[in-house]
């Protein structure tokens, strides 16, 4: 498969380098990430050089819960293979910054044997989560090598491919990649779409191609200020994705991760976001707005009982087990 072609502005901003596709460079108005939202998603801002005392390059804990050198076993019933540690895009609010770009490069022929080996040694994990990076810049065969042997670990794993390829460079979206994807079943494809923008010909292609197949399709979006804050743009994304034949899954408050504080918004205006979302359009619609806890403590469905109290600089939000955690009451960016 051919890479994407990279483009330079000067330096990166922080640890994350630059990099994206032109198709996507190209769905953007202006290059000034302050004022286009798409523009907002791969354009270096100065404010990534700035973390704040609680932002971590690791905030869902990862090398806590390494297990092999592509395996991360943070759930009882699902692990997490790192297939591939380079994107297609880079998106300036990626959470895995610990990982993304550091070298490691794609899953090798030792890497997915283990993967495989624990699966089958771990009768509790019921699905795998194939992520990175960016998974679809394996070609197809190693696509095909990675399934093919978690498949024969374990026939009856749930597998969950997530990717951002079908929103920066559709075209990768083939009908041989297609098939793959197909003869892997059960085999679900979640894809991260942050603006209606994004929700283009190619793109609704692509996803046909894949629901052709038999291989159903959910979107999980990241809440971001200045891009999707709004409601009248959330609703149109989440429209604009049931028409796609796209089920809208996620809408996931900010991590905490490094020099992205500009793009979180507080949590209680994700909720009144919802909130307005639920009066304007059907529970079809909805995805679940969720946060991922500070240091690993797990994912958590965000609404007002979630939320134990509200402190002058912290929400405490109850943990899966009870236990409370504080999560910023950032007011404005940076």
């Amino acid at each position: 498969m051919n890479e994407p072609a990279e483009h330079s502005v000067g330096p990166a901003a922080g640890s994350l380098p630059y990099r994206v596709t032109p198709y996507y460079a190209g769905l953007a108005g202006s290059m000034d990430p302050c004022s286009d939202p798409i523009a907002a998603q791969f354009v270096p801002r100065p404010e990534e050089r700035v973390t704040r005392e609680w932002e971590t390059a690791d905030p869902l804990a990862d090398e806590r819960y390494r297990v092999g050198a592509r395996v991360i076993h943070h759930y009882r019933d699902r692990v997490l293979i790192l297939a591939h540690d380079r994107c297609a895009t880079y998106c300036r609010h990626c959470f895995r910054r610990h990982f993304t770009a550091h070298g490691s490069g794609a899953i090798s022929a030792d890497e997915i044997s283990e993967a495989a080996a624990y699966l089958a040694e771990h009768e509790e994990c019921e699905e795998a989560l194939i992520s990175g990076g960016e998974p679809l810049l394996l070609p197809d065969s190693a696509l095909e090598t990675l399934f093919t042997a978690l498949r024969r670990a374990r026939p009856e794993l749930i597998l969950r491919l997530a990717t951002r390829m079908p929103v920066v460079q559709p075209s990768r979206i083939t009908r041989r990649l297609a098939g793959i994807l197909g003869r892997h079943a059960p085999l679900w494809t979640v894809v991260q779409v942050n603006h209606p923008a994004e929700l283009t010909e190619e793109f609704r292609a692509a996803i046909l191609r894949i629901v052709e197949r038999g291989v159903p399709v959910l979107s999980q979006t990241v809440l971001l200020r200045g891009v999707n804050d709004d409601a009248d743009t959330m609703e149109a994304l989440l429209r604009g994705l049931l028409r796609a034949r796209v089920k809208p899954y996620y809408l996931f408050q900010g991590d905490l991760a490094a020099g992205t504080s500009h793009f979180r918004t507080t949590i209680d205006e994700g909720l009144a976001l919802v909130a307005e979302l639920r009066r304007r359009i059907s529970g079809l619609a909805i995805p679940t707005y969720a946060v991922d806890l500070p240091g690993g403590a797990g994912k958590i469905a965000l609404h007002e009982g979630a939320i134990v109290r509200r402190e002058a600089e912290w929400y405490v939000l109850r943990g899966p087990d009870g236990s409370e955690h504080r999560y910023p009451r950032e007011s404005a960016p940076g």
